[in-house]
This record gives C-alpha cells, sequence and structure tokens, in this order.
C-alpha cells in the first residue's frame, strides 16, 4: 500500500472513510455542517473530525474553505476519489433483460449516470420482479430497477426504498390487450397468458380478465408468447408492446385497455423505478444525490432514436 493509502487504515482514517460517504451528500459552494454536528453522527471526538477532513483534502478529495461566522464552505469534491474512500464498493443493479430498445436504452442511461457521479457500478440481467427482489433482499445486488407500481408495492412490504423514479415510459412504452386474430375480448372460454414471474404482467392480466370464470389461465412467458399464439395455445393476453410486437405474427389485434383504473395502472408500470435496502440508507442518499435523472432519459430517448450506440 501507499502511504497514503496506510494513513486510511488509522482510527482518523478510518473516520476520514465515514466521513467521505456523509460529504457525498453534499454538493459544491454549500456549508458543511459544524465540526461538532459531524462528531455527534460519526461518534467520535471533535479532534479526529478535523483530522479526518485533513486528511480528505490531503487525498484531493475535497477543498474546503472557512468563512468565518458564516462557517465551513465545502468549495470542490472529487466524488471518485470519496466514492472510492467511503468503502461503499461497485453498486451492482440488477434490471430486466435487455430484449428491447427501452432497456438497453435504461441500462446506457444508467451506466453513464453513474459513471458521471464517479461511483463503480455494474449491471446484471435478471428475468422476473421477483427474482430481482429476491436478489435485492438477500443482498446479493444493492439496487433493482422495477416498474414503479412494484416498487410501491415492495416499499410497503420489505425493507426497502425508493431511491429514484425515472417517469413515464421509461420502463414500458405501453401496454395493449392482445387478441388473436378473429376473436372477440368477451367471447367465453378464453384462453389468456399470464406470467406469474412477472408481477406486473400478473397485475394488469387479472385486472382486464380476473373477475371472470369462463377463461383458462395458461402459464406463459414472453419468450414463448409468439409460439402460443401462433399455434393456438393461447387466446389473449395483456402485455408490455415493447416485447409483445417483435414476437407476434399477423395473426394477433393489439387493443387499448379499458378502464382508466387499468390505464393508471398501466400508466405507472411504466415508470421505471430503482430501489435499495433501507439497511444501506447513507449508500442509497448518496446515489439518489448523485445521479443526474434526465441524464439517464436522455441517453435512453438517444438510443430509443437510433443516435446513440447501446453501452452498458
Amino acid at each position: 500500500m501507499t502511504g497514503l493509502d496506510e494513513r486510511f487504515l488509522t482510527r482518523n482514517g478510518l473516520a476520514a472513510r465515514r466521513l467521505a460517504v456523509l460529504l457525498l451528500n453534499h454538493e459544491p459552494d454549500t456549508r458543511l455542517p459544524r465540526v461538532r454536528d459531524f462528531a455527534e453522527e460519526l461518534g467520535v471526538g471533535n479532534g479526529t473530525v478535523q483530522a479526518a477532513l485533513q486528511l480528505l483534502e490531503h487525498a484531493e478529495a475535497i477543498e474546503t474553505t472557512a468563512r468565518g461566522h458564516l462557517g465551513t464552505f465545502l468549495v470542490r469534491s472529487d466524488r471518485s476519489i470519496l466514492w472510492r474512500l467511503s468503502g461503499l464498493g461497485t453498486l451492482l443493479a440488477a434490471m430486466p433483460l435487455p430484449y428491447s430498445r427501452r432497456y438497453e436504452g435504461l441500462a446506457t442511461g444508467l451506466r453513464s449516470a453513474f459513471e458521471e457521479a464517479g461511483a463503480p457500478f455494474a449491471i446484471t440481467f435478471m428475468r422476473g420482479a421477483g427474482a430481482r427482489t429476491t436478489a435485492l433482499l438477500d443482498g446479493k445486488v444493492d439496487l433493482v430497477v422495477l416498474s414503479r407500481f412494484a416498487a410501491d408495492r415492495l416499499v410497503e412490504e420489505h425493507p426497502v426504498e425508493l431511491v429514484a423514479d425515472l417517469g413515464p415510459a421509461t420502463y414500458v412504452g405501453a401496454h395493449g390487450l392482445l387478441l388473436r386474430h378473429g376473436l372477440d375480448a368477451d367471447m367465453s372460454g378464453l384462453r389468456v397468458a399470464v406470467d406469474h414471474a412477472s408481477e406486473d404482467q400478473r397485475l394488469l392480466a387479472e385486472r382486464v380478465f380476473g373477475d371472470r370464470a369462463d377463461i383458462t389461465w395458461v402459464e406463459a412467458s414472453y419468450m414463448q408468447l409468439g409460439e402460443l399464439f401462433q399455434h393456438g395455445g393461447a387466446d389473449a393476453t395483456v402485455w408490455n408492446l415493447d416485447e409483445a410486437l417483435d414476437r407476434l405474427g399477423p395473426g394477433v389485434d393489439v387493443l387499448p385497455l379499458g378502464d382508466e383504473v387499468t390505464r393508471d395502472l398501466a400508466l405507472r408500470n411504466s415508470s421505471a423505478a430503482l430501489i435499495g435496502r433501507t439497511d444501506e440508507a447513507k449508500a442509497m442518499s448518496a446515489v439518489r444525490e448523485a445521479l443526474d435523472l434526465a441524464l439517464i432519459t436522455n441517453c435512453q430517448t438517444e438510443v430509443l432514436n437510433g443516435e446513440r450506440a447501446p453501452w452498458y
């Protein structure tokens, strides 16, 4: 190790690493909390905080200036150095398989935004919101990409928190009612495809068809959808059109969804959300402050329009 690295393993150095986490949440040209406030939050003495600040300055992670009775201000910070010293490590995010340009654009935007924020970042791809959620709760990943609707349900039921909502049409473009050509959605005996690995698709399908005793549910993944319709294995479903249209032949009609409640549910399903574990609150706060959401959505739009090559 270098001499600098060794200094960050001392008592003052360990305090500096914890202080680096807190400073990730502060923008340049803003007043810092008082030394005694930092000391209270970190559970150390005032002298340790002052030494920790000096170590961070020597490492060129921050630059501060004292402005008399106004306090100490953060002049400049290097987020990449702060992140490295903080010990937060590489953030691993789980998102859906990149089968559509929209997901490729989302992955590209996330990669670009984390790089801009100076935070080491990697993506793993997992099919099914349930699998991604389990990975998050088990500590195998740090962040999960879901629809906003699924994220809200998880926040109510588990120790997770919303990190960011990227807005409509960032998760999927639209949902539609898919029906084999020549059939009527109200006819009796329809076989309706449902994917229980997808919380969003299941909820939408149940909202449209769940009160009907005259239909038969057919378990299916999006990979099977085209074949099922082509060979008569299913008659109808509700699906994300980003993935469905590329997999369907000419024998399938796409109809708009019905009532206002279903349309509202589909709208919330169209928004991409990032969630993280509540016990990683400081890291999640740092992510929330560092991410440029506009950069994510702009990158996604450019990929969708063919103006940028996907990179993730």
